[in-house]
């Protein structure tokens, strides 16, 4: 709808109350034909204009024409090497036996790229020459004609076509350009992007930690995140402060944006909840195409054509928005840039096979993409899942590629063959040590210790717990895998576990450190906690670590000794991941205690009540030892400065550290 034809003043449909009434989506999308719908829209195949640019300022743009050289490159004979220049003519014959002299008035000493004299055609390097008294050069070998000589124009000839449109300038453009007298240079304008975020709850990251705390606030990153990735795909950024969840404000704001950006990314209100208004208002102010597409993460996608405007309205949870606009505002930017719309880029160049290190289980009916983490074991490129959940952008920053599941499939099995999206340089990924298993802070200080001293490696790690590294590991899909498993027969450690999947000398068994395990309480320990058993009396509300972790098996293991069955523990049956994980839910109030180490205690400013004090070994392929990023990772666990910061963390104990068991 244009302005002029939109009922104006309190009539304004995009303003009514209640007009905005909760909807679902107004039809489910395939990817596929969104994107038709999208890119196939005339707003959406518009160029962006040619401005000039001084050559240098222009690197990183996209030519807008093609470019000729104004002069050619080099734009006369030059020497190629020091030496003299002489007349080829002059040498012919010359030989060890039957030396040439060469009066001092028939040759010329020149340098690299000293121009040629004009009565000469060949250089000799100097390390061919020999002086005679007189000043004459002999020489014990002919030179051909124009031999060491960079003839003009050699590298470019002037009005020769250096670039199409349609390029990326990189530094060795830049450089060739202005080589060849080119000193400005056409490119295409940046696309402006606006970006709305909206929502009540968002908060300004920068803001004071008061506002910044509050029940309820959210900091608005999202258009930091859609900002940096516009601008990394070559378009300029137009933030805007986050909108309140009122159509008025919104539609204001989009009309503001339409009027000098070229496209206009909505943030969050795309849904289908109760404060969910932009899918309506792009309705009424445009042509809305589809609302709703068939991906996971970013179901409520809704595409528009505003004032001959695209306008993109983007989920609010950030993985969502991360994978939007990789899928159409990406492609959208290129084809303004006179690119050929391209898929989600990769540092490889495209996507590689690898192999599904654990079940990937999916919904039918909706592409999903799988981040994971990546790591070669053997001949294999293998891949393991990270959390999934919209809303958990950490696992974009931890994750190594993307795996994408088609919507005709329920999952992915363990062993199956897909195709990984890199996001990291394959070559990194290559060179790094996959670790599947139990979680433990040592890992991540372990992974960062690798990247500092071995260069180029790094510890690449998946927390599925002890029991399933064991058998990632008896499979091949790992290097190595973090184990604390209990046997509760003897109460040891790992050994029983280890001999039970692995006859004798396939596996490695090296020491990373002992560790503090126990109750995980609030600051003062409101609850009076004494140890397990006061937690069963109690009726603590308890969180658990997940099945086949090793600090599951302790506290089955230590509850059977107690005499205390599962279910008098109320909350045994909730699950997490990871030790920080378990710890937070106590620090909110999620859970009034939990099993965990006194690291992670301590990180949190948590009470901790001591319980056992166990052996975290690492299993190790004995095929890997000799890799040179294993070497560097058990190098590091006798690092003076690396054994500092852990005895920093708390509850760590490093007697036996790099000590083999097996």
């Amino acid at each position: 709808m244009s302005d002029s034809s939109r009922p104006q003043g309190d009539h304004d449909p995009c303003c009514a109350p209640g007009h905005h009434e909760r909807r679902r989506y107004l039809r489910k999308t395939s990817l596929a034909d969104a994107l038709a719908a999208w890119l196939g829209h005339p707003a959406c195949h518009r160029e962006m204009e040619a401005e000039t640019l001084p050559t240098p300022q222009a690197r990183g743009r996209v030519t807008a024409a093609p470019v000729y050289a104004r002069r050619s490159v080099p734009h006369y004979h030059c020497a190629a090497m020091d030496g003299i220049a002489v007349r080829a003519a002059d040498t012919f014959g010359a030989s060890e036996t039957d030396p040439r002299r060469i009066p001092p008035t028939d040759y010329t000493v020149v340098d690299t790229g000293d121009p040629l004299p004009e009565e000469r055609d060949a250089v000799v390097m100097i390390e061919h020459v020999r002086w005679l008294p007189d000043g004459s050069a002999e020489l014990i070998e002919p030179a051909a004609p124009w031999h060491h000589v960079r003839l003009a124009g050699e590298d470019l000839v002037a009005t020769e076509m250096v670039l199409p449109s349609g390029h990326i300038l990189r530094p060795a453009d830049v450089a060739a350009l202005l080589s060849c007298g080119v000193t400005d240079v056409p490119v295409r304008r940046r696309p402006r992007v606006a970006i709305l975020p909206t929502g009540d709850e968002l908060v300004d990251p920068y803001a004071p930690d008061e506002a910044r705390d509050l029940p309820g606030a959210i900091p608005e990153t999202n258009s930091y995140l859609i900002g940096g990735l516009v601008e990394e795909w070559g378009g300029e950024a137009l933030r805007v402060a986050p909108l309140p969840d009122r159509p008025e404000a919104i539609c204001n704001a989009l009309r503001c944006a339409l009027a000098e950006a070229d496209v206009v990314c909505i943030n969050a209100g795309s849904s289908a909840g109760r404060e969910d208004f932009v899918p309506r208002i792009l309705e009424e102010e445009g042509e809305l195409l589809v609302h709703g597409v068939d991906i996971m993460p970013g179901k409520p996608t809704a595409l528009a054509v505003v004032a001959d405007r695209p306008v993109l309205g983007v989920p609010g949870y950030p993985v969502s928005a991360w994978v939007v606009c990789e899928e159409f505002l990406r492609p959208l930017l290129c084809r303004m840039l006179g690119l050929a719309p391209l898929p989600i880029p990769t540092t490889s160049g495209g996507r590689v096979p690898a192999v599904m290190g654990r079940k990937a289980p999916s919904h039918m009916g909706n592409d999903e993409y799988v981040r994971v983490k990546a790591g070669r074991v053997g001949e294999r490129l293998v891949v393991v899942p990270l959390p999934r959940g919209a809303s958990l952008l950490n696992s974009v920053v931890r994750a190594d590629g993307v795996v994408r599941i088609p919507a005709h499939l329920e999952g992915v099995e363990a062993g199956e063959t897909v195709a990984l999206e890199p996001l990291r340089p394959l070559a990194a990924i290559e060179a790094s040590l996959l670790a599947i298993g139990s979680h433990d802070l040592l890992l991540d200080l372990l992974s960062d210790f690798l990247g500092r001293r071995h260069p180029g490696a790094g510890l690449s790690s998946a927390h599925v717990g002890s029991l399933a590294g064991l058998v990632a590991l008896r499979r091949g899909e790992c290097h190595l895998a973090g184990t604390h498993l209990i046997d509760e027969a003897t109460g040891e450690y790992n050994l029983s576990w280890v001999r039970r999947f692995f006859p004798e000398g396939e596996v490695a068994l090296v020491n990373l450190a002992w560790r503090e395990q126990g109750l995980i309480v609030p600051r003062g320990n409101p609850h009076g906690l004494r140890g397990l058993a006061h937690l069963a009396e109690k009726q603590v509300p308890f969180v658990n670590r997940q099945r086949g972790s090793g600090t599951r098996q302790l506290l089955d293991y230590e509850l059977q000794r107690l005499g205390i069955r599962p279910e008098q523990i109320r909350g045994y049956d909730r699950e997490l991941y990871t030790h920080l994980a378990v710890a937070s839910a106590v620090q909110t109030g999620a859970a009034e205690a939990g099993l965990g180490i006194l690291a992670a205690a301590r990180a949190l400013d948590l009470d901790f009540l001591p319980i056992a004090a166990e052996r975290y070994d690492l299993a190790i392929r004995p095929d890997v030892l000799d890799l040179p990023a294993m070497r560097a990772l058990l190098a590091i666990l006798s690092d003076p400065e690396f054994r500092t910061q852990v005895e920093a963390l708390g509850g760590y104990d490093l007697r036996d550290a790099g000590r083999r068991w097996l």
